[in-house]
């Protein structure tokens, strides 16, 4: 811990200035206000500023540049990409205002919003924002980060469907960043992450989809390869309205699983198709008429049950996450996929191994418009762990940098930024913008953020 002690004073200054708490190391509090979402993340940093406000935003900013501080931020503590150590963490989970726009079919997010609020307000007009698997993700910053959700083949990425953000710069002014105003940060936010400011409210498209056909289908573990093998020919004309992926599952013997669950290991695909339901029943005689399935979740539910299908965890735990994007999904690929999300001589180290399909909009956006990379690329492997220690980390990074050197032909050698966290993500950076994007945001960076205030993000450099 770096020595504030010459500015206690300071403290109850900023105290007097903000219309949310401030939790130094001595006030109670600061311990569980400093946690991330991923328990494995240990932050200390020198001060904490919940912000009620782009006001409290403001102060914080300048506060921090006062006294040579870097920013961090954090809605839910997703996405960690840094520790907040020495440094003001500001928090924005009390920053929750969602108002929606029936007739632009637009939402003002602010940015301590978790999506599922998103997503109940636009539903109950009708209309869908473009979530990830989690509504308890920040919107905000998994916008920041791109956005591939379960609508992302049809109508693009979350952070295509900005229509402008408000944010506080590193010099404590608020400004505004669209298509039309502050292009530039306006490029560099969408895929960027949040290095060149901090995001206060964004407004987003909504899009009209209320009811989908989706679900699950569960394989037994011994058929694993034959389920991808199948599931590459399923996609190879799949139509935009289906976005989908194929897994491996591991779930693990606790008593909170049903029976037929607990411990037990399966091929799983899953998927959301937001066209005529009629279609999307078709699509699924593919596999219907090829396998029958151990479970058969698939049907006609409300886009308001878009969580339903991930079932992703929504308690913190010490998690591990990486992945990359695949150029082919080649047998031989598949053989290492499978092998390594099942487990070798012993135990399953990830949760599970999975293969999302993008492409469609995503890929047809232009790459001028947003510094999010890899539109190319269609394949993406996510793989997830828990590691409960560090002992538990490191064997899952070497385990998982055995699996990439297995499937290394298939590379693209591009990674998706949301999926990754800690030492990759500050070293990946490069490998997840467009070509020449990181260049083109150093040069933004040392315009708005010339000392490089926020560094906790995806940290780019001003250039010199």
């Amino acid at each position: 811990m770096i020595e504030l002690t010459h500015i206690g004073s300071s403290w109850d200054e900023l105290r007097a200035n903000v219309q949310g708490a401030v939790f130094t190391p001595e006030t109670p509090g600061y311990d569980e206000a400093r946690l991330a979402w991923n328990r494995n993340v240990v932050q200390h940093p020198a001060v904490i500023v919940v912000a009620r406000s782009a006001a409290d935003v403001q102060t914080a900013v300048r506060f921090a540049h006062q006294q040579n501080l870097g920013v961090a931020v954090q809605a839910t503590g997703h996405g960690n990409v840094r520790p907040a150590d020495n440094c003001l963490l500001i928090l924005t989970r009390e920053m929750n205002n969602v108002v929606i726009d029936p007739v632009a079919q637009t939402a003002r997010v602010e940015s301590g919003v978790q999506w599922g609020a998103v997503l109940e307000a636009a539903q109950d007009n009708g209309l869908a924002p473009l979530l990830g698997s989690s509504p308890t993700v920040g919107a905000v910053g998994y916008t920041l980060g791109g956005g591939l959700g379960w609508l992302g083949r049809k109508y693009g990425l979350s952070a295509d469907n900005v229509v402008s953000f408000e944010l506080v710069t590193a010099d404590g002014e608020r400004r505004y960043a669209s298509a039309q105003e502050n292009s530039e940060l306006f490029w560099g936010l969408r895929g960027g992450g949040g290095s060149l400011g901090i995001v206060t409210a964004m407004t987003i498209r909504l899009f009209p989809v209320a009811e989908v056909y989706a679900g699950n289908l569960f394989y037994p573990a011994h058929m694993a390869q034959e389920v991808f093998r199948h599931y590459r020919s399923w996609i190879a004309d799949a139509p935009d309205e289906l976005t989908s992926s194929v897994l491996v599952m591991n779930f693990p013997p606790i008593p909170e699983l049903p029976d037929f669950l607990r411990g037990q290991s399966f091929a799983i695909v899953r998927g959301c198709y937001c066209g005529d339901m009629a279609n999307g029943e078709a699509l699924l005689q593919h596999w219907r008429g090829w396998q029958a399935p151990l479970v058969d979740d698939f049907k006609q539910i409300s886009f308001r049950q878009a969580a339903s299908i991930s079932n992703d965890p929504v308690d913190p735990l010490p998690g591990f996450n990486s992945g990359a994007w695949l150029r082919t999904l080649s047998d031989e690929a598949i053989e290492s996929i499978v092998q390594y999300g099942l487990g070798q001589d012993g135990p399953p180290p990830f949760v599970f191994a999975e293969l999302r399909h993008a492409g469609g909009a995503i890929k047809r956006m232009g790459v001028e418009t947003a510094v999010y990379g890899n539109r190319e690329a269609e394949l993406l492997l996510s793989l997830v762990g828990v590691a409960p220690d560090e002992a538990a980390h490191q064997f899952l990074q070497g385990y998982t940098a055995e699996l990439m050197d297995a499937i290394r032909p298939s590379l693209t050698g591009g990674v998706y930024m949301n999926f990754l966290e800690g030492t990759e993500s500050q070293q990946r950076i490069k490998d997840g913008l467009a070509a020449g994007g990181y260049e083109r945001l150093e040069q933004v960076k040392a315009r708005v953020d010339p000392d490089n205030l926020f560094r906790y993000s995806f940290n780019v450099p001003p250039i010199e």
